[in-house]
């Protein structure tokens, strides 16, 4: 299956990574390694240590207890027989609960030795060569927000989202230097039937942005059809040999996986594609109210969803999540970007490490109604739990808004300028003697500035990130300016690179075809609106 790799992967390295020794088959097929014109780095390497919240002997009883929950509760599996049947024949021990539904349960252990054939960490390829990512390891990938059926900006205020909303944020996450993955469902398309959107949302992922995407989860059917566009795409040999999309899949907690999701995953994996299991906790509501209990129950859900994969097709990708959210105890809403989940994040980190399993978890998550500075706070505080955990691969990672209801295009830029500043955060410094910089010290001596030394001179463009949002300036400039605050500039931002767009090239004959299979499937079934 997927090339592991043990070291950082540079832009030269892109046009030849493979699987199973076979060489790349795209070259002929006109997808050919463009200029990276965006992208400061294809994703990022972290060099900062990860931060490691308990001790071994925590972290074991946490284990333990995700064990305890799998041998003596079970999960229950819905409408999909067949998983069943798999987890039977790896040693589960099942139980009928109805005509449709059956409840298994693992024995100690078994479910981390399913794991052992997962990789640690692969790649998932791009149209561009160059944009290919790794996912796992020290390798760190953001993507923007997923899943709100509401889109808002400044002038328009908030609104069901179209596939036109659709189609601006893929370009404006095409368009940052900052993000290195397109994301999946970036917002609901509601003008587009609920059973044809993900052919035209699959569409704009490929046709404007020539970065890593998601696919569809929603039905298997849909599932199979996304891995079919990419066979299109990339060609069938190579879509066989590596992975090229991923499906991000939820359990319905608490110990839920249905057959929806169970099918979905298996079709991804059959394929040899990469998925995501992701349990939706809130606390007090369907997992413990302890974060060590909510722990352990994520760490029980994932992890089965993840072995799943590795039944039907040992060695196919697969990624841990993690979505513990805290919850308003007074009101029975969801609460996001506070400490508990934040520390929820730096632990299951931990666990990853431990499973030797990529991680996606946290994200840039807020309940403001407005990017405003309530976003921005509790953004920054569960977007820095997942730089520090070593998450490594960030969905979420701009646009949040509304408790995930609202895709937010000023809060799209203002995230996206938080990424680059943690794309610098993540890089760390080198300690040597042009980095000590006495020379520049030297220069004048006490009492004197530093502005001309060749030091400075010598770093002055690269010393401190600059950011693309921010106003700086003084205050009486400011004011002189109009007074506009981050909002305000975001606003005037999107747009100005919405204007600026240019679609990255793609083969007119690929181009062609994905347009056939998507009149094929549409003229295949009515539209249904549920």
């Amino acid at each position: 299956m997927t090339q592991l790799l043990d070291r950082p992967v540079t832009l030269s390295d892109k046009p030849t990574l493979k699987r199973r020794g076979r060489a790349s088959g795209r070259a002929s097929r006109g997808a050919r390694a463009q200029p990276n014109k965006h992208l400061e780095v294809p994703y990022i390497s972290r060099n900062i240590p990860t931060y490691d919240l308990l001790s071994e002997d925590s972290l074991d009883k946490i284990e333990q207890a995700a064990d305890t929950i799998l041998a003596e509760i079970g999960i229950e599996f819905r409408e999909d027989p067949e998983t069943v049947e798999l987890f039977r024949n790896a040693g589960g021990q099942v139980t009928s609960v109805s005509g449709s539904s059956w409840n298994i349960k693992f024995e100690p252990g078994m479910i981390r030795d399913i794991l052992k054939t997962a990789p640690e960490r692969f790649t998932q390829h791009a149209r561009n060569p160059a944009n290919s990512v790794d996912i796992g390891g020290k390798a760190m990938v953001f993507a923007p927000s997923y899943g709100s059926p509401f889109v808002m900006d400044m002038d328009q205020g908030r609104r069901y989202g179209t596939i036109a909303d659709f189609e601006n944020f893929v370009k404006l996450a095409q368009s940052s230097p900052w993000l290195h993955h397109s994301g999946g469902t970036v917002c609901e398309p509601t003008d587009v039937a609920v059973n044809k959107r993900h052919l035209d949302m699959l569409y704009a992922h490929i046709r404007y942005s020539d970065r890593p995407f998601l696919g569809s989860i929603t039905a298997p059917e849909r599932a199979a059809d996304s891995i079919e566009m990419c066979r299109i795409l990339f060609g069938a040999d190579f879509v066989e040999n590596n992975c090229v999309i991923m499906g991000n899949f939820n359990s319905t907690s608490p110990l839920v996986w249905d057959g929806v999701s169970t099918q979905g995953i298996r079709t991804y994996a059959a394929a040899g594609q990469g998925s995501i299991h992701l349990p939706f906790l809130m606390g007090g509501a369907v997992c413990p109210v302890t974060l060590p209990g909510a722990i352990a129950q994520n760490l029980a859900e994932t992890t089965v969803g993840c072995a799943l994969t590795q039944l039907v097709r040992p060695g196919a990708p697969t990624v841990m999540g993690s979505f513990i959210s805290s919850m308003s105890m007074r009101s029975g809403s969801p609460t996001f970007g506070t400490p508990e989940p934040a520390l929820g994040s730096l632990v299951m980190g931990q666990m990853a490490r431990r499973l030797k399993l990529p991680l996606r978890c946290a994200g840039n998550f807020s309940t403001s109604k407005r990017p405003d500075a309530q976003a921005m706070a509790q953004g920054v505080m569960s977007m820095m739990s997942a730089i520090q955990c070593g998450g490594n691969f960030i969905l979420h990672s701009a646009g949040f808004l509304d408790g995930l209801l609202s895709m937010s295009y000023e809060k799209f830029m203002m995230d996206t300028d938080l990424c680059g500043a943690l794309h610098t955060y993540l890089k760390g410094f080198e300690v040597n003697e042009d980095t000590l910089g006495i020379d520049a010290l030297r220069v004048g001596g006490p009492g004197q500035h530093l502005f001309g030394t060749p030091h400075t001179m010598a770093h002055y463009e690269t010393a401190y990130w600059d950011s693309g949002l921010n106003d700086d300036q003084s205050f009486e400039t400011w004011s002189e300016q109009g007074e506009k605050d981050a909002m305000v500039r975001a606003n005037q931002q999107w747009k100005k690179v919405l204007a600026d767009y240019q679609a990255p090239p793609l083969d007119a004959s690929i181009d062609a075809a994905l347009k056939d299979f998507i009149v094929q499937r549409k003229s295949s079934m009515p539209d249904a609106w549920y």
